[in-house]
Protein backbone atom coordinates (compact mmCIF):
# COMPACT_ATOMS: atom_id res chain seq x y z
CA UNK A 1 0.00 0.00 0.00
CA UNK A 2 1.28 3.54 -0.62
CA UNK A 3 1.94 6.02 1.94
CA UNK A 4 -0.73 8.38 -0.21
CA UNK A 5 -3.19 5.92 0.78
CA UNK A 6 -2.10 4.82 4.26
CA UNK A 7 -2.73 8.37 5.42
CA UNK A 8 -6.13 8.28 3.87
CA UNK A 9 -7.13 5.37 5.29
CA UNK A 10 -5.44 6.60 8.87
CA UNK A 11 -7.82 10.15 8.56
CA UNK A 12 -10.87 8.18 7.90
CA UNK A 13 -10.56 5.74 10.80
CA UNK A 14 -9.65 8.69 12.89
CA UNK A 15 -13.16 11.03 11.76
CA UNK A 16 -14.96 7.47 12.05
CA UNK A 17 -13.80 7.04 15.37
CA UNK A 18 -14.66 10.65 16.30
CA UNK A 19 -18.11 10.62 14.45
CA UNK A 20 -18.57 7.15 16.75
CA UNK A 21 -17.43 8.94 20.10
CA UNK A 22 -19.53 11.68 19.68
CA UNK A 23 -22.60 9.61 18.53
CA UNK A 24 -22.31 7.28 22.13
CA UNK A 25 -22.01 10.88 23.93
CA UNK A 26 -24.64 12.13 22.55
CA UNK A 27 -26.70 8.91 23.24
CA UNK A 28 -25.95 8.89 26.84
CA UNK A 29 -27.04 12.63 27.72
CA UNK A 30 -30.01 12.13 25.71
CA UNK A 31 -31.68 10.57 28.92
CA UNK A 32 -30.03 13.21 30.85
CA UNK A 33 -30.43 16.15 29.45
CA UNK A 34 -33.49 18.36 30.76
CA UNK A 35 -35.47 20.81 28.44
CA UNK A 36 -36.57 24.34 29.98
CA UNK A 37 -40.27 25.00 28.71
CA UNK A 38 -42.14 28.16 29.38
CA UNK A 39 -45.78 27.59 30.50
CA UNK A 40 -46.81 29.36 26.85
CA UNK A 41 -45.08 26.45 25.31
CA UNK A 42 -46.34 23.78 27.12
CA UNK A 43 -49.67 25.68 25.93
CA UNK A 44 -48.67 25.62 22.49
CA UNK A 45 -46.73 22.36 22.32
CA UNK A 46 -48.75 20.44 25.00
CA UNK A 47 -47.16 18.48 27.82
CA UNK A 48 -43.75 16.83 27.63
CA UNK A 49 -44.84 13.44 29.62
CA UNK A 50 -42.88 11.18 30.85
CA UNK A 51 -39.35 12.95 31.26
CA UNK A 52 -37.88 15.18 33.34
CA UNK A 53 -38.12 18.83 32.18
CA UNK A 54 -37.85 22.26 33.40
CA UNK A 55 -40.57 24.71 34.08
CA UNK A 56 -39.28 28.45 34.07
CA UNK A 57 -41.59 31.61 34.37
CA UNK A 58 -42.74 34.01 37.37
CA UNK A 59 -44.38 32.80 40.46
CA UNK A 60 -47.80 34.20 40.10
CA UNK A 61 -49.30 36.38 42.88
CA UNK A 62 -51.39 35.49 45.46
CA UNK A 63 -50.46 31.63 44.34
CA UNK A 64 -48.10 30.45 46.87
CA UNK A 65 -50.20 27.80 49.33
CA UNK A 66 -48.60 26.10 51.84
CA UNK A 67 -49.86 22.46 52.88
CA UNK A 68 -50.57 21.48 56.29
CA UNK A 69 -47.57 19.15 56.53
CA UNK A 70 -45.46 22.06 56.50
CA UNK A 71 -43.23 20.67 53.64
CA UNK A 72 -45.45 20.82 50.32
CA UNK A 73 -46.49 24.03 49.14
CA UNK A 74 -48.31 24.58 45.78
CA UNK A 75 -48.27 27.72 43.43
CA UNK A 76 -48.14 28.94 39.77
CA UNK A 77 -45.67 29.61 37.45
CA UNK A 78 -46.69 32.28 34.94
CA UNK A 79 -45.26 33.76 31.71
CA UNK A 80 -48.18 36.06 31.23
CA UNK A 81 -49.18 34.01 28.41
CA UNK A 82 -50.48 30.95 30.45
CA UNK A 83 -49.96 28.91 33.82
CA UNK A 84 -49.31 26.15 34.91
CA UNK A 85 -50.02 25.04 38.67
CA UNK A 86 -46.61 23.43 40.25
CA UNK A 87 -46.69 21.13 43.41
CA UNK A 88 -43.12 21.32 45.32
CA UNK A 89 -41.79 19.04 48.30
CA UNK A 90 -39.03 20.55 50.27
CA UNK A 91 -37.27 23.59 51.07
CA UNK A 92 -37.52 26.28 49.00
CA UNK A 93 -35.08 28.55 48.01
CA UNK A 94 -34.36 31.67 50.22
CA UNK A 95 -35.53 34.25 46.78
CA UNK A 96 -38.64 32.09 46.68
CA UNK A 97 -41.33 34.76 46.88
CA UNK A 98 -44.52 35.65 44.71
CA UNK A 99 -43.80 37.75 41.77
CA UNK A 100 -40.30 36.34 41.40
CA UNK A 101 -38.21 34.61 38.72
CA UNK A 102 -38.03 30.60 39.26
CA UNK A 103 -37.28 27.85 37.66
CA UNK A 104 -38.71 24.22 38.85
CA UNK A 105 -37.43 20.95 37.39
CA UNK A 106 -39.45 18.18 37.39
CA UNK A 107 -42.69 16.70 35.71
CA UNK A 108 -45.73 16.87 33.94
CA UNK A 109 -48.55 15.26 34.95
CA UNK A 110 -51.49 14.30 32.92
CA UNK A 111 -53.87 16.95 34.45
CA UNK A 112 -51.96 19.60 33.31
CA UNK A 113 -50.13 19.69 36.72
CA UNK A 114 -46.04 19.79 37.16
CA UNK A 115 -44.70 18.16 40.20
CA UNK A 116 -40.87 19.61 41.17
CA UNK A 117 -37.96 17.83 42.31
CA UNK A 118 -35.90 20.80 42.90
CA UNK A 119 -36.86 24.65 42.97
CA UNK A 120 -34.11 27.65 41.43
CA UNK A 121 -35.28 30.85 42.52
CA UNK A 122 -34.06 33.49 40.38
CA UNK A 123 -33.31 37.30 40.92
CA UNK A 124 -33.09 40.28 38.25
CA UNK A 125 -29.85 41.65 37.00
CA UNK A 126 -29.72 44.77 39.61
CA UNK A 127 -29.43 42.46 42.77
CA UNK A 128 -26.72 43.85 45.09
CA UNK A 129 -25.88 42.27 48.52
CA UNK A 130 -27.57 45.24 51.27
CA UNK A 131 -24.22 45.72 52.41
CA UNK A 132 -22.51 46.86 48.78
CA UNK A 133 -26.07 49.17 47.78
CA UNK A 134 -25.39 50.85 51.59
CA UNK A 135 -21.63 51.40 50.51
CA UNK A 136 -22.97 52.80 47.49
CA UNK A 137 -25.68 55.17 49.00
CA UNK A 138 -23.20 56.18 51.12
CA UNK A 139 -20.43 56.96 48.17
CA UNK A 140 -23.29 58.82 46.39
CA UNK A 141 -23.77 60.90 49.50
CA UNK A 142 -20.17 61.97 49.29
CA UNK A 143 -19.93 62.97 46.07
CA UNK A 144 -23.00 64.92 45.63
Amino acid sequence: MKPKHQRLVLGLLAVGAVAGASALALSALKDQAAFFYAPGDVKKAGLPLGRAVRLGGMVANGSIAKQADGVTINFTVTDGVATVPVRFAGITPDLFKENSGVVAEGQFQPDGSFVATNLLAKHDERYMPPEMAGKLHETKTLIQ
